[in-house]
């Protein structure tokens, strides 16, 4: 009789083990509702984003490698390009015409350096953290939030030439390529000189004469400067100048400067009006002005 209320125990003890798996079915049930919950919220999107914006950020100079022997053109001045019809970019500036292919600038001036501005600002408290080079924006939707990514980029062959753009899209990625697409097709050719009277030295590492520009409230205005100053002015306008060949200059910001992208419009324009004014052969002579390459 004591063998089989020995034998009789673990059997009652199996029953509980089997009443286990319902118990594990109810955390089951449970899940669903916690992944149907979370896309409908805002935390996870901002973390996703910001994630893909450190992976991008971490290459503050991307390359820009184009295959050009890939590159059918589709415009008569690419086929020029190509072709060898046009060899410099000064051919295609003066004349007016109107540049539809990255690829041509590629082409012409095949050691080309870009750059990314810091127009964005990373998310924290009061008011948030460090300098970043997307702008992120959302729109408020009934299936969640729809983010988009904004970047400026500058490109420049520090001998005189510089070009700025603008993208914006979904994703980080397609706004970089935009913003550096646009650049190479807004590409621009300046003036340098030495404007300054302390140095006079004839050399083309700065501006010829002082030059200004307006874009909203906020007011640029470069200054020539002697050899060995730098460039006093703000962080991304620095990085404008250094790309443009400008090595010494002096610059007066009045306004609202916070707005990063009025500040940049600002100086491109003061960049462009260098080309505005008609100089005469002795004028050029004092200035020390060299045109296109040196």
């Amino acid at each position: 009789m004591a063998r089989k209320k020995i034998e009789e125990k673990p059997v009652q003890q199996e029953i509980p083990e089997q009443k286990e798996p319902p118990a594990s079915e109810t955390p089951v049930s449970e899940t669903p509702e916690v992944k149907q919950e979370k896309p409908e919220g805002t935390e996870e999107a901002n973390i996703l984003s910001e994630t893909e914006i450190k992976e991008v950020e971490k290459e503050k100079k991307p390359l820009q490698k184009v295959n050009l022997d890939a590159w059918i053109p589709k415009t008569e001045l690419g086929k020029k390009v190509k072709a060898g019809e046009i060899s410099t970019i000064d051919d295609i500036l003066e004349s007016g015409k109107k540049i539809l292919e990255s690829q041509i600038v590629d082409a012409l001036f095949p050691a080309l350096e870009s750059d990314l501005l810091m127009i964005g600002q990373s998310k924290g408290k009061f008011g948030g953290g460090k300098r970043r080079a997307f702008r992120q924006t959302q729109k408020k939707t009934k299936e969640g939030n729809k983010p988009k990514f904004t970047t400026y980029a500058v490109v420049g062959t520090k001998t005189g030439y510089v070009g700025l753009g603008y993208g914006k899209a979904k994703e980080t990625v397609p706004a970089r390529e935009k913003a550096f697409r646009n650049a190479k097709l807004n590409i621009f050719k300046i003036r340098r000189g030495c404007g300054s009277w302390e140095c006079n030295c004839k050399s083309p590492h700065s501006i010829p004469y002082k030059v200004a520009a307006k874009c909203g409230s906020v007011c640029v205005e470069i200054m020539p400067a002697p050899k060995g100053t730098g460039l006093c002015t703000e962080k991304e306008c620095a990085k404008v100048l250094g790309l443009a060949g400008i090595k010494d200059a002096w610059t007066k910001i009045i306004g609202q400067s916070n707005t990063k992208m009025n500040t940049i419009k600002a100086c491109e324009m003061a960049l462009r009006n260098l080309m505005t004014t008609k100089l005469t052969e002795e004028t050029k002579r004092k200035i020390g002005y060299i045109e296109g390459v040196e």
